[in-house]
């Protein structure tokens, strides 16, 4: 159980980092709201759609997808954050 709950939180901070960053961006360039609003918006789905496939999760198997994936994206949002800047 606690495989699940160190997930959630890896993901959580994963997101909370992710948000922060496009505020920042907000902040400093404010013609790149609507880029980061679209940013922001994408994280908080994904965070929404794996968070319920980690509820969903039964074995050791679905949890070692499960990080590739959470992997995987995490470097996309981090490619697509740099994009902005």
């Amino acid at each position: 159980m606690a495989s699940k709950r160190i997930l959630k939180k890896n993901v959580n901070a994963m997101i909370i980092d992710i948000v922060e960053e496009c505020f920042t961006i907000q902040m400093l360039d404010e013609k790149k709201t609507d880029k980061t609003d679209k940013l922001i918006d994408e994280v908080a789905n994904y965070q929404d759609e794996v968070l319920g496939k980690i509820n969903a999760a039964k074995n050791k198997a679905d949890y070692k997808g499960l990080r590739a994936d959470i992997e995987t994206k995490a470097i996309d949002f981090v490619k697509k954050m740099n994009a902005l800047n």
